[in-house]
């Protein structure tokens, strides 16, 4: 459900706010760290400069996967406040959760984000960024608020940089913001050898099986992975292929007699069963597979080739590697893999 129209307030109200930020700041005892990064820095963010005299202290996270990339950088006490979580937080990143402001359980409006007195919003995707949310990227840095957004959301992407490293680039660039590089760098180390224990898997499948990823299912559409999601990336680590792979989107919305007619090998089924919609949860992604008479005759919905993944690891976040030892232990129990 889309929100309703923020009412507007006016520029001096959100210019004096962050100023307050500012010199509310000021008397606190910096960390090691923040006197480190006590500098200049400029980073570019989906095709905008960002220049920082030095780390915001009062960021507010826009989503789900913006708040855990910043509390997994260890950011919790430079955080103003987050918003729109799809289920529950991850249980490594309760405790510092706990400790930052929740501005919305949905969509943070315009009216929502300004009265946090933020001074950097921080996003997964662009459209987040809109006049009837929480106002266009130009619009907040003519108010003096700096806007970042991921890199996976940003095209064009290009087909030398895959999902994951324009994951590893957000890491990066908002480790150089906020004055942590060093744990930005151990988290793209640590997550670059997930990926490398994940391809692993490619020398030990059996031809290359296609795969279904089914996110969401409203009414009786369902929306699957495209070829510029990042469960197409995971399908070709592990030497799977998404059936999808041709759709230049992320998430289309397709038919259920398109997906039979791509003959999946088996079915990813994205439980988002916290987010506590119809057709979320796996199970009734699953039941509505089953419902539907073109796609109960498929091999894959007859012989249970099924694998079911939390979706907040399909989406493009510091969780998505999560998604890669559960796929592959999925292929190695319908077969797939020797």
């Amino acid at each position: 459900m889309r929100p309703r129209h923020p009412v507007r307030l006016g520029t001096a109200a959100l210019v004096l706010s962050l100023t307050a930020v500012g010199c509310a700041s000021g008397g606190s005892e910096p960390s090691d760290d923040r006197a480190a990064a006590a500098r200049k820095t400029t980073v570019t963010s989906c095709g905008k400069k960002l220049d920082f005299d030095g780390p915001p202290q009062h960021a507010v996270a826009l989503d789900q996967s913006s708040t855990e990339v910043l509390l997994e950088l260890g950011l919790q006490d430079r955080m103003a406040g987050t918003s729109n979580l799809k289920t529950k937080i991850a249980p490594e990143y309760a405790s510092a959760y706990d400790e930052v402001k929740v501005l919305s359980p949905k969509i943070l409006t315009s009216e929502q984000l300004r009265a946090a007195a933020p001074d950097l919003a921080v996003g997964g995707f662009a459209d987040y960024f809109t006049k009837d949310r929480v106002g266009t990227r130009e619009e907040l840095a003519g108010l003096g608020l700096p806007s970042f957004v991921s890199a996976v959301d940003c095209p064009p992407r290009g087909a030398d940089r895959t999902p994951f490293e324009l994951l590893f680039k957000d890491y990066a660039d908002l480790g150089k913001v906020f004055g942590v590089e060093e744990r930005a760098q151990k988290l793209v180390k640590r997550q670059r050898a997930a990926l490398a224990e994940a391809a692993r898997t490619k020398k030990r499948v059996k031809g290359e099986p296609t795969v279904v990823w089914l996110y969401s299912v409203y009414g009786d559409t369902p929306y699957v992975a495209g070829g510029s999601a990042v469960p197409s990336e995971m399908s070709r680590v592990v030497g799977a292929r998404n059936a999808f792979d041709d759709v230049d989107e992320d998430w289309p919305q397709v038919s259920w007699e398109e997906v039979a007619k791509r003959k999946p090998d088996f079915i990813v089924l994205g439980d988002l069963s916290e987010r506590g919609k119809p057709g979320d949860s796996a199970e009734d992604k699953l039941a509505a597979v089953r419902a539907n008479p073109v796609m109960a005759k498929l091999p894959a919905v007859r012989e249970k080739r099924f694998v079911e993944i939390p979706g907040t690891e399909m989406d493009p976040s510091v969780r998505a590697v999560g998604a890669l030892p559960r796929l592959v232990t999925g292929m190695e129990d319908l077969g797939y893999v020797r």
